[in-house]
Parts: C-alpha cells; structure tokens; sequence
C-alpha cells in the first residue's frame, strides 16, 4: 500500500467520522459568537474593552488591573480580572451589566456568519433541537437572533453569562443547562464553537464536539487542545445535512 494511498484511506475516514458527527446529532449547542455570527465586526471588542477599563478608573478602582489587563483587547478578560478580585459583588454586577448593555449596541452591526442561517434552519428542519450556549449575555443572543428570523429555532433554549462568572465557559454550565432543558443525552448532543474554551466545557459536559474556525491560527488552537473535528466553513455542515459530502 503507497503512502498515498494510506493517505486518501485516512482522509475517507476522518470525512466519514465527521458525516457521522454531523448527521448523529439529535441536540446542537451553538457557541453564539463565532459559530452564528461576528459580534463585534462593527463594533470592536477593544474599544469595549477600553469603556470597561475607563469606568473602573471612574471608579476608583484602577488598581484592581494590572497594567497588562488594562491593555487587553478581550472585555471578557477584563470581567474574569475584576471578578477573581471582588467576586460577585456589586461592582462585578455593574461591569457586567455595562458589558452587556455594549454587546447589545453590537449586535445592530453583527456579521452573520456564512452559511449559518442555513445551517440553523436545515438542522431543526431535520429534526435537531438547538440551543444557545455562550459567553455572552443571553440577552444578547435573543436580540440577534430575533432580528435575523431564527429566535423560533431555539426558543426558549438560550443560555448564557450570568452574574456569577465563574460559570463561564471552559466551565460546563451554560451547557448543562442547555442539556438539562432539553432533556438531552449528552452523548446524542453536539457543541459547535470556536475556542479552546468551548471544548474543554464540551469535554466537561459529555458532549462531543465540532470546532469552527475561519483562520489557520484558530483551527490551530483548537487542533492544539485537543478537537478532532474542525471546519473552516459552515458550507461543510450544511452539505453534509443535505447529502451533499
């Protein structure tokens, strides 16, 4: 047997393992921000970073970042940095409220993801319940996905940040919310997302995963902690619920 031919065999394989990924599911979670849409496409994620960081100067409370957190692009870093310092106080409610009322603005200037919609709506057509299960506020997600038509796809089903933040993913609860509502075998469910983060919840939560990502250095990331199956493009899921691959 060529080299080759091993090759193609390996290939035909990991396609079929896939197929059977995608076409088992009987419950699919969404990562919400990634997988469904670009957020903040038109409204960066820095500059809500900087709101963030500027209110807690407004505050008084600077000193609770250090100069590397006051300069992080990520406004969910930020929260994880006040919260490991004052967890759940008041203070920690009002920054995630801030957030949230951000994410909101941003949601007027999302990106949809290609393909997404359809994939959405040819996966509960087929059968599939979906659920939301996310970093970002619940709020948020309804918003987006009220304005896009698709809010009956999951409905009720979206879970998302609460005020406790130590329930943020890699932590499995958004998920086993999500599993619990639904009344789900974990092992019959599927989470699509884009982060290390998403996985290491999905390990957690006994839920096979599918990692999406549109750049080399994402599909890195994920390959790197672990993901067997990633995408580049959600035109593969959607040819694979049609018969297509």
């Amino acid at each position: 047997m060529t080299s080759d031919t091993t090759q193609t065999d390996a290939v035909a394989t990991q396609t079929e393992n896939l197929r059977d990924t995608i076409t088992g599911a009987r419950f699919v979670l969404f990562d919400f921000d990634g997988p469904v849409c670009r957020l903040y496409a038109g409204h960066a994620a820095e500059k809500v970073a900087r709101d963030l960081v500027e209110w807690l100067e407004q505050q008084g409370m600077r000193r609770l970042l250090t100069p590397e957190e006051r300069e992080h692009a990520d406004p969910l870093e930020v929260l994880h940095a006040v919260n490991r310092r004052r967890p759940r106080s008041d203070l920690v409610a009002e920054l995630e409220e801030r957030f949230t009322q951000q994410e909101l603005k941003a949601v007027a200037k999302a990106w949809p993801t290609e393909y997404a919609d359809a994939v959405i709506r040819t996966w509960r057509a087929v059968g599939a319940r979906l659920a939301i299960a996310t970093n970002n506020s619940p709020r948020t997600a309804s918003r987006y996905l009220e304005g896009r038509g698709l809010a009956e796809c999951f409905a009720p089903h979206v879970y998302g940040r609460t005020q406790n933040l130590a329930h943020l993913k890699p932590d499995p609860n958004c998920l086993n919310r999500a599993l619990n509502a639904l009344g789900a075998d974990p092992s019959k469910a599927l989470m699509i997302g884009d982060a290390p983060s998403d996985l290491h919840a999905a390990r957690r939560a006994g839920v096979p995963f599918l990692g999406y990502a549109r750049h080399p250095d994402k599909e890195k990331l994920l390959r790197d902690a672990g993901a067997e199956h990633v995408v580049a493009s959600l035109k593969t899921v959607l040819q694979t619920l049609r018969g297509q691959l």
